[in-house]
């Protein structure tokens, strides 16, 4: 069973920074997309940015290209998400999630419980 879980939310003043990062237990899938997910109140759970196993490629939403980086941490393991002049509208509930597909063709998503972060104005 993949497990995720996610650490470093908190409150940051707008401008500010903060540093997210998801440890995962039990991927043994050599190809599979891992990233950063968000969820603001009333609103729908929009993607952040993913990372790919296969080439380390990346992807960002627009709304935060240029300002949140995602990267693998010192344990491979480890996925992180530098987030730099945070916004008021960033404040979400971030969720690190993965997707891959078994050997058997069987589409597989797993998400962690979530990290709040507070960008206050």
């Amino acid at each position: 069973e993949v497990q995720l879980v996610e650490s470093g939310g908190g409150l940051v003043q707008a401008g500010g920074s903060l540093r997210l990062s998801c440890t995962a237990s039990g991927l043994t899938a050599n190809d599979y997309h891992i990233g950063w997910f968000r969820q603001a109140p009333g609103k729908e759970r929009e993607g952040v940015s993913l990372l790919s196993s296969r080439d380390g490629g990346t992807s960002y939403s627009d709304l935060v290209k240029g300002r949140f980086t995602i990267s693998r941490g010192p344990d491979k393991n480890t996925v992180q998400l530098d987030m730099n002049n945070l916004k008021p509208e960033d404040t979400a509930v971030y969720y690190c999630g993965v997707s891959f597909v078994t050997e058997e063709g069987q589409d597989m998503n797993y998400w962690g419980k979530g990290a709040l972060v507070t960008v206050s104005s």
